[in-house]
């Protein structure tokens, strides 16, 4: 069965330092699709646009093996946009407009045949609106769960019903602490999983990931890039190539999880290399693979004392 993925699909406008671009492929539901659909397929994703969303975008996402048979399109309404504007440290931002549109009326109504997904990927959309999907599921298997401060501080006790039920959490060391109100993020973790999640992965930017589960802690290093151009819709790569490659592997056990954690990680690094979602669009899977190895090498030492 495929790996069905829940989230937003948008159009950005994002300016950096380096440029500018404009209604540009966007939302969680793309980045992870095309994230994961390197590891896997099909992909089976569930979104919602207007008419104004063109045949281009729509071309992309089926060429990378894409099930669009849960994306509905809404005849006279427009596509949820975003515009956001990065300062010269790429880790900050500024939203400059959001326009739900059609994404306001959201009711995510998964296809019959993909209720039986073992594998769910749930984007960072309202946590009401993931409780919905999991309400349709039969008996998923993997559940990774991704979500945001605005989540947290609006609707926490919703996001908090979402927790018990999946297996994986993936927020950022703010959101962490947030969510918890605990500065120690080894502290803040613990606290995580004792309201749901078996593994929690922490995204630290530029600074890399740590998973957290079986009494375990795994520290993942970030890419050394020389170029970032675009750091939109980078936690969702991460997401997507973590679910992905699990998905493909089907081994659950941690010591994939930490492999699934590098994938991510490569993923991400893609994806920031360019605006938009052209860093995910033309890999190969021996290109990524490649960058994987490289990963690898920067966590690897001999130890050779005698």
């Amino acid at each position: 069965m495929g790996l069905l993925i829940v989230g937003s699909v948008g159009l950005d406008t994002v300016e950096t330092p380096f440029d500018k671009v404009e209604n540009a492929l966007g939302g969680s539901a793309t980045y992870t699709s095309l994230a994961a659909s390197y590891f896997t397929a099909p992909i089976n994703f569930v979104g919602i646009v207007g008419e104004d969303f063109e045949q281009k975008h729509i071309n992309i996402l089926e060429e990378h093996d894409i099930n669009l048979d849960g994306l509905e399109i809404v005849n006279g309404g427009k596509t949820f946009r975003w515009g956001g504007k990065y300062h010269y440290d790429l880790n900050v931002r500024d939203t400059l407009f959001t326009e739900l549109n059609v994404f306001e009326h959201f009711d995510p109504k998964i296809p019959e045949k993909w209720t039986r997904n073992k594998f769910l990927l749930l984007g960072n959309i309202q946590p009401s609106l993931q409780m919905r999907v999991l309400k349709q599921m039969t008996n998923p298997e993997f559940i990774v769960c991704d979500t945001m401060n605005l989540w947290i501080n609006t609707t926490r006790h919703e996001l908090l019903d979402v927790l018990k039920n999946v297996n994986v959490l993936i927020i950022n060391d703010s959101e962490a602490r947030l969510l918890t109100k605990e500065p120690n993020l080894i502290k803040a973790a613990r606290m995580i999983q004792e309201l749901g999640p078996e593994y929690l992965i922490i995204k630290k930017g530029e600074h890399g990931a740590i998973l957290f589960g079986d009494n375990m802690v795994f520290s993942a290093p970030a890419y050394p890039l020389e170029n970032i151009y675009d750091p939109t819709g980078a936690g969702d790569a991460f997401a997507g190539g973590f679910t992905g490659y699990l998905h493909k592997s089907r081994d659950l056990s941690f010591e994939n999880l930490k492999r699934a954690v590098i994938y991510g990680s490569t993923m991400a690094s893609f994806c920031v290399e360019q605006f938009s979602t052209k860093g995910l669009e033309d890999l190969s899977r021996l290109k990524i693979h490649d960058r994987f190895l490289e990963f690898m090498e920067l966590s690897r030492f001999d130890d050779d004392r005698n």
